[in-house]
């Protein structure tokens, strides 16, 4: 044991290190999603290899073996979200990233339309763009690329408006686009009493790292959307706050003000 300890280099031990930092955030990546159950699903069948040569099932072990064969491309088919969004983390640069006096203007005024729309109950669902581009969705909506004010976006969202049923993209300070269609959460796992809305806003977020405020038709309720989790029951204070945190606050304490 003495001999195999001297043997190992701070190299070896950097290697452990990293290999299991890499794997950690993997696993973070995919908790909680459907990916999760995929890779519980590829364990199974590496238990079933092991077994099929074992017992010399030759047919198993061959169909098993070919099925090995192509695990790259099917692991891209069935990750392709969850390799998404983690490429997209990779490429995220968050010591040039913080929000303007103008970003911040809009949030406020984002906060202020979410409540406003939440106490009258006039449903809406409000993308915000961050680092992953949100050019597909907005492309098939209505451009518009106008000051995010108060007033422009409870018009949008007024019953009237022909877009309203849309959702309404925000990249910085500006309302690119209003009537977007988004792609719908397939997951199991949102409750029965939520939406189309809800879904959409859920939807996105798992595609992409983009944040979404969803108001209710019904219940008037505020609820927000990110990493494809939503928190329900958000009141004005906590929204502000969220908001702060993921545009501003974390930004910052990355970025070189943030280490002075």
């Amino acid at each position: 044991m003495l001999d195999l300890l001297r043997q190992i280099r701070w190299q070896d031990l950097l290697d452990i290190v990293i290999v299991s930092i890499i794997f950690y955030r993997i696993l973070l990546i995919i908790k909680g999603t459907k990916a999760a159950k995929m890779l519980a699903g590829l364990g199974i069948l590496l238990v079933a290899s092991f077994f099929s040569r074992y017992l010399q099932l030759y047919t198993m072990d061959w169909l098993i073996q070919s099925f090995w064969a192509q695990v790259v491309i099917v692991l891209i088919v069935l990750f392709q979200p969850e390799i998404r969004k983690a490429l997209a983390k990779m490429g995220e640069s968050p010591f040039l990233q913080f929000a303007s006096a103008e970003e911040l203007r809009s949030l406020e005024e984002i906060v202020k339309t979410a409540v406003a729309l939440a106490n009258r109950k006039i449903g809406a669902l409000i993308v915000i763009e961050r680092d992953v581009s949100l050019k597909d969705y907005v492309e098939i909506g209505t451009p518009l690329d106008a000051k995010v004010t108060k007033e422009l976006l409870l018009s949008i969202f007024h019953p009237t408006s022909p877009i309203h049923d849309g959702a309404v993209v925000i990249r910085g300070n500006r309302i690119v686009a209003a009537g977007c269609f988004l792609p719908i959460t397939l997951g199991t796992d949102v409750g029965k009493t939520f939406g189309t809305r809800h879904r959409a806003g859920i939807g996105i977020t798992e595609e992409t790292d983009a944040v979404v405020i969803v108001v209710s038709e019904e219940t008037g309720m505020i609820s927000v959307a990110v990493h494809g989790k939503l928190e329900t029951h958000i009141d004005m204070g906590t929204l502000r706050d969220m908001l702060t945190d993921l545009f501003t606050e974390s930004k910052k304490e990355k970025g070189p003000e943030g280490r002075r």
